[in-house]
């Protein structure tokens, strides 16, 4: 606990600060999500409002000092460069991939290479009934398991002896 009145004058002032500034932080994350969304659909019209919301939402969280104004000004930078390579995809290819692909969705990928998530979910759980199947053989080979597992709890009961 603090000492002096004018260090719990800190503490509550910064508590009071720390609400307000989160508070902010979480408005201008909410308005960038939604202006990313509104540039990745295809037919997006409010897209422009959006990315302005968003741009002035960044600007007025640096005049108060919640972001640091360069840590803006890149947020700024990343959303008008993706507005612009989405302006840029060519009118013939629509398509949520290419889209995706030129937001930086892909980042680097190409076609042929599995993304991590995709991968991971191939391997995770095969369908049906293959986790009785898993658990019969995790059961089957427990006994073999059990030696090794015997010699870890010997050390807990030798301090519960020292207890007594």
């Amino acid at each position: 606990m603090a000492n002096s009145r004018s260090a719990r004058k800190r503490i509550r002032s910064s508590e009071r600060k720390h609400i307000r500034n989160r508070a902010v932080k979480s408005a201008v994350r909410t308005k960038v999500i939604k202006a990313r969304h509104a540039l990745l659909e295809e037919g997006g019209t409010g897209s422009d409002a959006e990315l302005h919301a968003a741009i002035r939402a960044l600007d007025r969280a640096a005049e108060k000092g919640v972001l640091h104004r360069n840590n803006v000004r890149r947020r700024k930078s990343r959303l008008a460069s993706m507005a612009a390579r989405l302006a840029n995809v060519a009118e013939g290819a629509e398509g949520a991939a290419v889209r995706s692909a030129a937001a930086g969705g892909a980042k680097g990928r190409s076609a042929k290479q599995p993304t991590r998530a995709t991968a991971a979910k191939s391997t995770a759980k095969p369908a049906g009934k293959a986790p009785a199947a898993r658990a019969s053989a995790a059961k089957a080979a427990a006994p073999k398991a059990a030696a090794p597992k015997a010699v870890a709890p010997a050390k807990p009961a030798a301090k519960a002896s020292k207890a007594k």
